[in-house]
């Protein structure tokens, strides 16, 4: 005799049975920016303009959590298991604001996420922000075309393209990430006294 099941039967079983063959959920260390040598304020008068740091452009690949690693000629891939706290060029835009903030000579200094108004925006584009392998060696590539501009006009006021390169101590994951607290900070020591300088020439001759 023909046994004939429930339908609920049915359906429950072929839950069951899917579940056992689905992928495991991968486990990620996730990673802050870290940084090595935050910049200490300086004891001089505030210039007297805004600032508004905006998060650099980046391609689909750079723009994403997963730390990116060349391990030879042209191939860009990612560190299996391990992901950065926050997209890459919101990594290097706060890394940039911490930067302003802690100097102090910039006195007003803001972000896209407010969308305060501002007398010069500081933007760009983010062309590396990758490990890269020389010699068996990884090291924290950081490339970022920068560009100054006036808030109301529109206009780009001074450009400059910023590299850093920072070989890791080893090639852990924690390891690369320090190279990377490093190059950035560097970054943003750079770019900050740029900045700085090329806003003094603005403003000094309005």
């Amino acid at each position: 005799m023909k046994r004939i099941f429930p339908l609920g039967v049915l359906l429950v079983s072929s839950l069951l049975g899917a579940c056992s063959i689905l992928p495991e959920r991968e486990e990620l260390d996730v990673y802050v920016l870290p940084t090595s040598n935050p910049p200490s304020r300086v004891q001089v008068k505030a210039v007297d303009w805004s600032l508004r740091v905006n998060r650099p452009q980046a391609s689909q690949t750079l723009d994403s959590t997963r730390i990116a690693v060349a391990p030879a000629g042209d191939r860009l891939s990612a560190y299996k298991g391990v992901r950065w706290s926050d997209r890459a060029p919101v990594l290097v835009r706060d890394r940039l604001v911490d930067a302003f903030l802690s100097d102090g000579r910039v006195g007003e200094v803001s972000s896209d996420d407010s969308r305060l108004q501002a007398d010069l925006e500081l933007t760009g584009d983010l062309r590396a922000f990758q490990s890269e392998y020389r010699s068996g060696t990884p090291e924290a590539h950081v490339l970022l075309d920068a560009r100054l501009v006036q808030s109301g006009t529109r206009r780009i006021v001074a450009s400059q393209r910023f590299e850093v390169r920072e070989p890791a101590t080893g090639t852990s994951p924690e390891q690369v990430v320090t190279a990377f607290g490093k190059a950035s900070d560097t970054l943003s020591a750079k770019v900050l006294e740029w900045t700085l300088a090329k806003g003094r020439g603005i403003t000094e001759s309005k």
